[in-house]
């Protein structure tokens, strides 16, 4: 199951909220975030009895910061670890970025586990690995301040960005916040993984989720090869969206979520 530098999986920072009885969705966030990029999806799905659980990401926010390297499998064994935690037979995965893509892992190699998949502005495969390493190296150099201003870049249209340059510079400063070493070694994660050949493994009612200005993971070349190659996986391209797509057009995202979930 580990095939990082670690030994086995850690115990990742959670936020759980709702009834207990409830369907449970964990949310997985993307490279630089904190389980504070979920927050606008909570209190739809609370209101519609859901369990939320949302979890930093080994080496992110409030979670430890294991020696690297890491890879895609250590960061679904932790999820894999967080469910035997709560006691969740299966669970509904909402993910976006490197969340989707930890999702993905655990579609195809714990399918038990795994009741649905929405994987939210993602890719199976997302190179070039070289731009992995260089950005791994700009952080141990320089700290994960020093790529908040081009992360912000890619989160959030131009558009959104300049009107609600408050939100820009929340995102900006929880990326900064990020424990160097935790972000580079995600880098390294990402660098090395390649879950194309996977995808048709995965058995879970998948709905792929993509914003239409999203530079970092266009929809073409990315979301169309996973909704390709995940059996019945339905796509949805969101119209003025870029990488957060979750957070700048909140409330079309939890439509689909909320909708993917009740099917489900």
């Amino acid at each position: 199951m580990n095939g990082g530098g670690n030994v086995g999986a850690v115990r990742v920072h959670r936020v759980v909220e709702g009834p207990e009885e409830g369907p449970v969705v964990v949310f997985g966030g993307s490279l630089g975030s904190d389980v504070r990029m979920w927050e606008p999806q909570v209190v739809p799905l609370l209101e519609r009895g859901f369990r939320v659980v949302r979890y930093d990401t080994r080496g992110h926010g409030a979670s430890p910061v294991p020696a690297g390297p890491y890879e895609i499998d250590d960061l679904g064994a932790d999820v894999l670890a967080l469910l035997d935690d709560l006691e969740v037979a299966r669970a509904h995965l909402v993910g976006l970025s490197l969340g989707a893509m930890t999702g993905m892992w655990l579609g195809a190699h714990a399918p038990d586990r795994v009741a649905s998949l929405v994987l939210c502005c993602t890719s199976a495969k997302l190179g070039p690995p070289q731009m992995w390493a260089d950005r791994a190296r700009t952080v141990r150099a320089e700290g994960t301040a020093a790529v908040a201003e081009a992360g912000v870049a890619r989160w959030l249209t131009p558009a959104y960005a300049e009107r609600h340059p408050d939100r820009a510079a929340f995102l900006r400063s929880m990326i900064a916040a990020v424990p160097d070493e935790g972000y580079a070694a995600c880098c390294g994660a990402i660098e090395r993984m390649d879950q194309l050949d996977a995808l048709p493994k995965i058995t879970a009612p998948t709905l792929v989720i993509a914003g239409a200005e999203d530079p970092a993971t266009p929809p073409e070349g990315h979301a169309d090869l996973i909704a390709a190659g995940i059996p019945g996986a339905r796509l949805e391209v969101v119209a003025d969206a870029a990488h957060l797509g979750s957070y700048e057009r909140p409330e079309e995202f939890t439509r689909l979520i909320l909708d993917h979930l009740e099917r489900a």
